[in-house]
């Protein structure tokens, strides 16, 4: 869905879109939408400064790799979201000082913006650093390579203080 600031001089528009899974790119192989994507809201064009609102709630499932384990982590995501994009300026300096309140101002360039842009960059926002399968994931064994979660190997793995081994080979 394109919101059109053609479109938003007339009338605000109402947000009612589910984009399934595929459809919305995330530029994350690793990533994945594992249920529809629903969207609901609106789109609120204010004058003269032709800002544009867009306030709703977003919907999904995403899952990715455990950063640990490498198994398939789930994250359910429901959260409301309320943008404010003002249009990009013709001659932008090459540094701005932003103040607190500009951070939370994003801009558009053109004739509107696209619905699965703004969702895009929600969902990618919402989602943790992390991501982890659950809190107490073992990960991998540096060793044999196995899901400790999966497997107790038993490897053991010394740890070895690399810097003082070129102390060690003077004294040999």
């Amino acid at each position: 869905m394109f919101l059109s600031i053609q479109e938003l001089v007339l009338r605000d528009l109402p947000i009612a879109e589910v984009f399934s899974p595929g459809a919305v790119d995330y530029f994350d192989a690793h990533l994945r939408q594992v249920s529809d994507l629903v969207v609901r809201g609106v789109a609120i064009l204010r004058q003269p400064t032709m800002e544009i609102l867009v306030k709703g709630h977003l919907s999904v499932e995403m899952q990715a790799d455990c950063d640990r384990c490498l198994e398939p982590a789930s994250f359910p995501l429901s959260l409301d979201f309320d943008l404010v994009y003002q249009p990009l300026p013709a001659a932008m300096p090459e540094e701005v000082v932003l103040s607190p309140e500009e951070t939370e101002i994003a801009f558009y360039r053109g004739l509107g913006i696209e619905l699965a842009d703004v969702v895009r960059e929600q969902v990618l926002l919402a989602l943790p650093m992390r991501r982890v399968c659950r809190p107490d994931c073992r990960g991998i064994c540096p060793v044999c390579g196995g899901n400790r979660n999966l497997v107790n190997c038993g490897c053991r793995q010394e740890w070895v203080d690399d810097r003082w081994a070129a102390l060690r080979n003077l004294v040999r």
